[in-house]
């Protein structure tokens, strides 16, 4: 076999980390490697080299493998714009909005689109590496299933199934997922990984011995615990321990119901100097240097609830007393006056207030904006680069005091007393000129500079590390047909 499929006992139980880490180890060995997975739910996605929108976890994992992110590698992508409902992204563009019910039909529409994008990647890389979704063993999700076992059948490929002892009970895991597996599938599993364990593994050997006796497949590994690891999340915030508190300057955002591409706050997050909290509803809102509003799958509902919240009163007085704020993507659609969805793009038709803190109308259209991109931060003069992932199209005069120029175009806004910028562009701060930048206008007088990218580097390679160390690669070798 060519091709290996991860799953998981559960959401976040270690999927995405341990492809990164696979396909790093690949890449350092010069072998041919791609990342794949068949459908994702997440609110973090990146723009590919094909003009696409894909799951974040996919880029990361491109970027293990050494190569360009491609809509290949995520062909079914759902962003939820409620409880209940999703926008349906094929092959890098949105094709639809559905409530889940209707999603469960359209699988069988999609499925032809999943194994369309399977097979390009398998003419043009040696090895496949994919990444299951939630959990296989969830019954009432089972018909038409393209993200799990039914994928792993219509390949007809192993699975290695992975499980998080950190969060108890890890062989009823193991175990009650095979228990509900029918034959065909339970005999795709070809090996356990057991993650984020802590302690002394002397003491875990037995129940080891118990599990593979018990359901005669290898545990092929225990991966440890790793208190510094730093990989750009899937999907929910990313507030682990790699994290750093600083204390020279203090920066809020709120945890918007459907905050989108949190990422973009990972650089603050591990910068030394920075002290960056996520206000969840019913929390205080503290005083802070910068309150910056995030990106949102749901702009109007987003700043129904933020006016709940407090946070329209509490921008109001941090403003009157000297503070800054940022909005990107939504939450710079948040800034302006108004914001009108007269196709229903994010579920709902009608026009919604703004914040009313820059001259800029938005209206929501369809046909999204995926732009990879390279400029100038003007506050500064400062190299920027990012990505643009949007539905809206903004006009105003505060738009004429633009905050980033793209060279035939200009980005964002800048406020009269330049107090408030905002700007479509994510991963502001990933480049180290650009985050200087932001950090000085917002009050830090000497920031520090950090490399991102090296942080991001120095992430996949410690997963990688960890494998090494820790996993029976000869077994996974075989399991990939490597000679």
């Amino acid at each position: 076999m060519s091709t290996l499929m991860i799953q998981g006992t559960t959401s976040d139980a270690g999927k995405s980390a341990l492809v990164t880490g696979l396909c790093r180890l690949l890449a350092r060995r010069k072998l041919s490697v791609a990342p794949f997975k068949p459908q994702n739910m997440s609110l973090n996605s990146a723009v590919t080299s094909d003009g696409g929108e894909i799951g974040r976890a996919q880029a990361v994992q491109a970027q293990a493998a050494g190569i360009l992110p491609h809509t290949d590698m995520n062909p079914v992508l759902l962003k939820p714009n409620s409880d209940q409902g999703s926008q349906i992204i094929v092959h890098g563009k949105a094709v639809a909005t559905m409530e889940a019910q209707d999603y469960h039909s359209y699988k069988q529409v999609v499925r032809p689109a999943v194994l369309e994008s399977y097979q390009r990647l398998a003419q043009n890389y040696a090895f496949i590496l994919v990444e299951g979704a939630g959990s296989p063993a969830e019954i009432n999700l089972r018909e038409n299933d393209i993200a799990n076992m039914g994928f792993a059948e219509a390949v007809d490929c192993p699975v290695i199934l992975i499980a998080d002892i950190d969060r108890g009970g890890v062989f009823a895991h193991l175990v009650g997922t095979l228990e509900l597996l029918p034959p065909s599938e339970r005999a795709r599993v070809k090996g356990f990984v057991i993650n984020r364990f802590r302690g002394d593994i002397a003491l875990l050997q037995p129940g080891l011995e118990w599990l593979e006796q018990r359901t005669q497949i290898p545990v092929l590994g225990v991966l440890p615990y790793l208190h510094q690891l730093h990989l750009e999340a899937e999907d929910s915030l990313n507030q682990g321990a790699a994290a750093v508190t600083g204390s020279e300057i203090k920066i809020i955002l709120p945890a918007l119901p459907r905050l989108s591409n949190h990422t973009d706050f990972d650089p603050l997050r591990l910068h030394p100097q920075v002290d960056l909290q996520v206000i969840q509803a019913n929390q205080t809102i503290p005083a802070a240097d910068l309150i910056i509003l995030p990106g949102s799958k749901s702009v109007c509902a987003d700043l129904e609830w933020l006016r709940k919240e407090g946070w329209e009163q509490m921008i109001q007085r941090h403003l009157r007393y000297g503070g800054k704020v940022l909005g990107i993507c939504g939450g710079f659609q948040m800034l302006g006056q108004t914001i009108n969805d007269p196709d229903g793009v994010e579920g709902r038709l009608g026009m919604c207030r703004g914040l009313e803190l820059l001259a800029m109308q938005t209206t929501l259209h369809d046909k999204k904006q995926l732009h990879n991109v390279m400029g100038k931060l003007l506050l500064e003069e400062t190299i920027v680069s990012g990505y643009e992932i949007h539905a809206g199209t903004s006009e105003g005069a505060d738009l004429k005091r633009p905050l980033v120029d793209l060279g035939e175009r200009t980005d964002g806004a800048i406020s009269l007393d330049q107090q408030i910028i905002g700007t479509y562009l994510h991963g502001l701060f990933e480049s180290t000129e650009s985050c200087n930048s932001l950090l000085r206008w917002a009050g830090l007088s000497n920031p520090q500079t950090i490399d991102y990218q090296q942080l991001r580097e120095q992430g996949i390679n410690q997963m990688a590390d960890a494998l090494a160390e820790h996993l029976n690669l000869g077994a996974i070798d075989e399991l990939l047909g490597i000679a």
